[in-house]
């Protein structure tokens, strides 16, 4: 396995250098060197995490699941795992709200800002209106009915259908805990020795991370919009940041230490090299691989959890993405309202919010189609999230990493619910 402490500052140093060498380029004005020769390096490197994602998804719950042996203990691991991360992701709303209450950030954009950023964002605020149409008319129980996959092969072919991948691949792993121990094992071995051969395809990939990560950070730099235009949101920003850096160093830390009796140092060392990249993705799916990684070889949490905590996680548990919806949310509607939300609706958007995160995997651009929703239900002009499309990237960078440190909170808290964390600091 490649050295986990070296890796993370191999990272490091890529995406720092990516930085430098964007703004150098983009002060030189040659912004088509890196969008043309730079910029698809870091889109291999996405694509190849994609493309181990879903096959990692496939083999590690099935081996999980069947070493189970017992549907008693997979009913406790999946109960517990549900309501950990229904909580954190309430959790993660209603900070946002009291944040977005107190700094009111939307009070605060004038009025030629408001005009410029919906004039020059109106197209893509457009296309996600239009998304979230035809997500709200196929009915409430939608969602539900996505989960279920008429052909298996073809969610397996489509990243965004992963619930679908989990939801056949349980009922996989489920049947071979029912048959004969004796009949499952061929089965089992088979998935097991493909699990080392994905493993190893992992460590590969991870070789090319600092390069993957150099061009992503220098194509961010030469594409961000002019700073300029960023003035006008910072306070939003910083309303956002100040809300994912309160989940990850205080509340994290805190479940870690109560639940699991793990210190926030030594957990924040394992999980660095997923982090960073997450923060370089923006995609929770793509940096899975490494997460299950760092959660399994640095924190000690046990195979059969992390194969099925995890997947599910970077499905279904997006604490930093419902953070920034609600504040989205409520600076929206103090830059365009006449009027303050009342508790009733912002109850309404915690309740929204937490649905949305849930419902939100089969959908594209599913943060922001989501937001839509929220928007929708709460009477805020869809319209105004023309307003954040400016500053969107760079929070959907730290959010992603927030969405991440959840997913690894939760598996070590649950292995240690179930006794299956081997490594205790």
């Amino acid at each position: 396995m490649i050295k986990k402490m070296e890796l993370h500052w191999k990272i490091l140093i890529g995406m720092l250098l990516g930085l430098l060498f964007g703004l150098l380029m983009k002060n030189l004005e040659q912004k088509g060197i890196v969008v043309d020769w730079v910029k698809p390096f870091g889109t291999i490197f996405i694509n190849m995490l994609k493309m181990i994602a879903v096959p990692l998804i496939v083999v590690s719950l099935i081996v999980g699941l069947a070493d189970l042996k017992d549907i008693s203990k997979f009913s406790k691991l999946g109960g517990r795992t549900v309501v950990f991360y229904l909580c954190t992701t309430v959790i993660a709303v209603c900070l946002g709200l009291f944040l977005a209450n107190i700094i009111q950030p939307g009070s605060f954009i004038n009025d030629d800002s408001r005009k410029s950023l919906l004039e020059n964002f109106s197209g893509e605020a457009t296309q996600k209106i239009e998304l979230a149409v035809e997500t709200k008319s196929s009915g409430p129980l939608q969602p539900l009915v996505e989960i279920v996959p008429d052909n298996f092969f073809n969610a397996l072919s489509d990243n965004g259908s992963m619930l679908q991948v989990i939801f056949f691949v349980i009922l996989i792993g489920i049947g071979l805990i029912l048959i004969e121990e004796q009949k499952a094992k061929p089965v089992v071995d088979f998935f097991k020795g493909l699990n080392e051969v994905i493993m190893k395809i992992i460590d590969l990939i991870m070789l090319f991370s600092p390069y993957g990560v150099f061009s992503l950070m220098a194509a961010l730099m030469v594409e961000i919009p002019d700073f300029s235009t960023l003035g006008a949101l910072g306070l939003y920003g910083l309303t956002v940041l100040i809300g994912l850096l309160i989940m990850t160093f205080i509340l994290y830390p805190s479940l870690l230490f109560v639940f699991a009796g793990v210190r926030p140092l030594y957990f924040f060392k394992a999980i660095a090299p997923a982090q960073l990249l997450a923060f370089s993705t923006s995609s929770s799916a793509a940096t899975l691989p490494v997460t299950m990684d760092c959660v399994t070889e640095n924190l000690g949490v046990d195979e059969e959890v992390s194969s099925f905590v995890l997947p599910l996680g970077a499905t279904v548990n997006m604490d930093g993405t419902s953070l920034y919806q609600a504040v989205a949310a409520l600076f929206i509607a103090q830059a365009m309202l006449p009027y303050p939300l009342d508790w009733s609706t912002q109850l309404m958007i915690v309740v929204t919010a937490t649905l949305a995160s849930i419902g939100s995997a089969a959908v594209p651009s599913a943060g922001m189609v989501m937001l839509v929703i929220v928007l929708g239900q709460a009477g805020i002009p869809e319209a105004g999230l023309a307003l954040i499309f400016a500053i969107d990237r760079p929070l959907d960078m730290c959010r992603t990493v927030v969405n991440v440190t959840s997913d690894a909170t939760i598996a070590t808290i649950v292995a240690k619910s179930v006794a299956k964390l081997r490594v205790e600091e």
